[in-house]
């Protein structure tokens, strides 16, 4: 049995372990594995105003995904940075896909307008998830980051998730301020 729904505090080591898999790749720029609590603290942090999911399977998290705001200044509240990591066993069974859908379903509902990931290049999986989910190249930081004895370029994606005609926008709110029917229909679609 396969679901998604919202990550849980209890869900942190398994997210961990999960991470871990890609510590040693240039898939993250990170050197080491953040303690578990410091993990903990990114759940709850991001989760705090966006949605960080969870894809389960058989009562396990398989996979996650989340975002976080693109940028501290007041007019990036509309933007944000996308991340989704699967558990290697479960690749390829369109997971990724899947929490991308439902995340940003619910980042639209929040009010915000684009999202954004940064993909180390090259990492022809997720380059192709990022197309065909309709996100568009939109730019290359060139030797951006030092990981595994090379400089590795990183290739930002864009997608837009609705319009930009309606004059000035409302802020964004809080995932946890919309209806749960709403939330709970989002997830079962997915």
């Amino acid at each position: 049995m396969e679901r998604i729904r919202f990550a849980a505090q209890a869900d942190v080591p398994a997210l961990l372990s999960i991470y871990q898999q890609y510590i040693d790749t240039s898939i993250t720029f990170e050197y080491t594995l953040p303690t578990p609590e410091e993990f903990a603290r990114r759940v709850r942090e991001f989760s705090s105003f966006y949605p960080y999911l969870v894809w389960e399977v058989d009562g396990r998290p398989a996979g996650y995904a989340y975002a976080h705001r693109l940028a501290e200044r007041t007019a990036y509240q509309w933007s944000v940075e996308l991340s989704v990591y699967l558990d290697r066993e479960h690749t390829g069974r369109g997971a990724g896909r899947r929490l991308y859908t439902a995340l940003m379903e619910l980042l639209r509902l929040q009010g915000i307008r684009t999202a954004y990931a940064l993909v180390t290049s090259p990492n022809p999986p997720s380059e192709a998830l990022h197309t065909a989910m309709g996100f568009a190249r939109v730019g290359v930081l060139h030797r951006s980051g030092y990981k595994d004895g090379a400089w590795r370029d990183v290739t930002y994606f864009e997608k837009p998730l609705t319009g930009f005609d309606d004059g000035v926008p409302q802020p964004p709110c809080s995932i946890h301020a919309l209806p749960e029917a709403v939330v709970a229909s989002v997830l079962e679609q997915a």
